[in-house]
């Protein structure tokens, strides 16, 4: 006679209820590495390069939230051409927040992630919550985008000295072309040119 074999799993008590509201500590702290990852990167660079990062993460999270500010709230005469390019430039950016923020996690840091984090990090001057004008919200962006410019080109130098090239080539390949490109677009509106009728020359009259 054939001993039936019994599965234990099947004595197994099947419980589908969720556990909800579950909280303990943290896994790792934020402003720390993992200490093993054989990245060959030293535990006292890819500090340093976390924080760099990590701000440059903040000032790109807050330029993307302000592009889809401006986005939602431009008006005027190029509303639909502008409505189109804050979007355009908005979606770039949060590319830029994603590629960051795994930089940072691929170094073994733990990434901003939070809005109020966010907030308190950014170095990007606060807008109102109203509606600004158009060439109002083109020079926010654009001083938003130069304190980037100006952070990365530092970042760049001071990656290549530590021997960080992966941080390096991200930031100038990705990050530093990328805003240098919108500067470009945004910049180019703020030209004060006749929109249909061009003004034609002074001639001198020639007199002394």
């Amino acid at each position: 006679m054939e001993t039936k074999q019994i599965d234990a799993h099947t004595n197994r008590h099947i419980n589908a209820q969720p556990r909800l509201h579950q909280r303990a500590p943290e896994i790792q702290p934020y402003g720390t590495v993992n200490h093993a990852l054989p990245l060959e990167l030293e535990e006292p660079v890819r500090l340093e390069m976390t924080e760099q990062l990590n701000q440059l993460l903040a000032d790109t999270i807050t330029l993307r939230d302000l592009y889809k500010k401006s986005h939602w709230q431009v008006a005027g005469p190029t509303f639909y051409q502008l409505h189109l390019l804050f979007d355009k430039h908005y979606s770039e950016q949060s590319e830029l927040v994603d590629s960051i923020a795994e930089r940072i996690q691929a170094l073994g840091g733990v990434s901003l992630a939070m809005a109020a984090d966010v907030a308190e990090t950014t170095r990007i001057e606060r807008p109102p919550r109203g509606r600004e004008e158009v060439p109002v919200q083109l020079s926010r962006l654009i001083d938003a985008h130069q304190v980037i410019v100006r952070q990365v080109r530092i970042l760049a130098r001071r990656a290549s000295q530590l021997g960080d090239h992966g941080t390096n080539d991200l930031v100038v390949s990705e990050v530093l072309r990328t805003n240098e490109l919108q500067i470009w677009f945004l910049s180019e509106h703020l030209v004060n040119l006749p929109l249909v009728k061009a003004e034609e020359p002074v001639v001198g009259t020639g007199a002394a």
